[in-house]
């Protein structure tokens, strides 16, 4: 009896020993467990939210061509509202007028052959007869000099600088217009934006490069027909909130409205459905008490909405802000580039070294913020071949997610920073 009670106690004590030396192994395992748990959990929301923001530009894009004034607006700012609604928030839609531009058919003649144009965005009409005069490169200022442009039509091809930098070297040069040729074969729906005292017309690359090459060899005369006018439109801005915020330190806003014949996925469906997902993901947090989000309309005839936002806000409520964070063409590209305000951009990456900043204070609805003196911030993937054109039906689902989780973080800071 004595022996077994000895041989007992020996089991028991191997046993326990046993037991003590498997349990952080087990603890480990268990929470090893856990944290892959945890991780395939957050994995399949982000695959949720970027499926869902997905949605958001599919949906919008499924209008079609979504241009200020037209009743595609009407039904495009209801899902919005709708969606905001369902994410929680009260929403308003802020009505505004101006005039808009039309193009009646423009066009130039060239040895008796008519080749069909697009008058840009902004331009002012005009009918004239002159020499065409090619310009090297993309129509800088040092490539207007290195040719003689005064009383003629000068011709440009499309890339690296703004139309209107373009038209404005043109006219400082004597040009009495300008004809700008795509950098792809299909036609150019474009803006200037601001005021430009010549005729501008814009050429597809099929019709414009081989007039480039003629007028290279040959002298030139054509007949310049910019057939534009202007009428009045209202158009749509949608404002979200939670209930009773009045004074919110921080606005996130894209703008919902594309140009004709394109049904504008990455411009700015795009950025539309970001800002939507940042509200969604903000809708049961303290810093959402802190934010208003705007889907501006009118950003591309001259940012009107944005426009018209700033000049009905009182001057308290925009010395108040910390920031308006601005989102336009976030679809496309792998880079995510961060302009705007010098403070906030440095802000920015310091928190996510992964974009590039540069500095842009104009170019989208953060301008008219930022002529107000509201620190801005302005994300954005830079240029792509289907800018403005019939074919801008695609975003990136994952560049979508990655924007919406870099400005979650970015706005969460800027809120809370002292």
């Amino acid at each position: 009896m004595l022996l077994v009670n000895r041989q007992a106690k020996l089991w028991l004590q191997t046993a326990l020993v046993a037991v003590l030396v498997a349990l952080p192994t087990a603890c480990v395992a268990q929470q090893s467990n856990r944290a892959r748990e945890l991780t395939q959990s957050q994995a399949v929301v982000d695959a949720q939210e970027s499926n869902r923001t997905f949605a958001d530009v599919q949906a919008l894009v499924n209008f079609g061509p979504r241009v200020a004034g037209t009743p595609v607006m009407e039904k495009a700012s209801a899902y919005l509202i709708d969606e905001y609604r369902k994410a929680g928030y009260v929403t308003e839609v802020q009505t505004f007028t101006y005039p808009k531009f039309q193009d009646l058919g423009s066009n130039l003649t060239v040895d008796g052959a008519t080749v069909e144009g697009k008058a840009l965005n902004g331009t002012v009409p005009g009918k004239l007869n002159a020499p065409l005069v090619a310009v090297p490169n993309v129509g800088r200022k040092a490539d207007f000099a290195a040719v003689n442009v005064k009383g003629a039509v000068a011709i440009v091809r499309r890339g690296e600088i703004r139309f209107s930098e373009k038209a404005k070297n043109a006219s400082a040069a004597g040009a009495v217009g300008l004809v700008i040729v795509n950098n792809q074969p299909s036609d150019v729906y474009g803006t200037l934006g601001e005021e430009v005292k010549i005729p501008v017309l814009a050429l597809s690359g099929q019709q414009g490069n081989p007039l480039i090459q003629r007028v290279q060899s040959v002298p030139l005369n054509i007949s310049l027909n910019v057939n534009a006018q202007r009428r009045v439109v209202t158009g749509r801005n949608i404002i979200a909130h939670l209930e009773g915020v009045t004074a919110p330190k921080i606005i996130l806003g894209g703008h919902y409205d594309s140009v004709p014949g394109s049904p504008g996925a990455n411009d700015n469906a795009s950025g539309t459905a970001v800002v939507l997902a940042v509200a969604r993901n903000l809708s049961n947090t303290p810093t959402a008490r802190q934010a208003w989000f705007i889907a501006f309309d009118g950003e591309e005839d001259g940012l009107h909405g944005s426009r018209a936002f700033v000049n009905g806000a009182n001057s308290q409520f925009l010395s108040g802000l910390k920031a308006m964070v601005n989102f336009d063409m976030v679809g496309v590209n792998e880079q995510l580039r961060i302009g705007g305000t010098s403070s906030l951009t440095r802000f920015a990456q310091n928190l996510a070294p992964q974009v590039k900043t540069f500095g842009s204070s104009g170019g989208s609805d953060h301008a008219s913020f930022a002529n107000k003196g509201v620190p801005v911030m302005f994300f954005y993937r830079g240029q792509e071949p289907n800018y403005h054109t019939p074919n801008d039906k695609k975003v990136d689902p994952k560049l979508l997610n990655e924007t919406t989780q870099i400005a979650l973080n970015l706005v969460k800071q800027i809120v809370n920073a002292n």
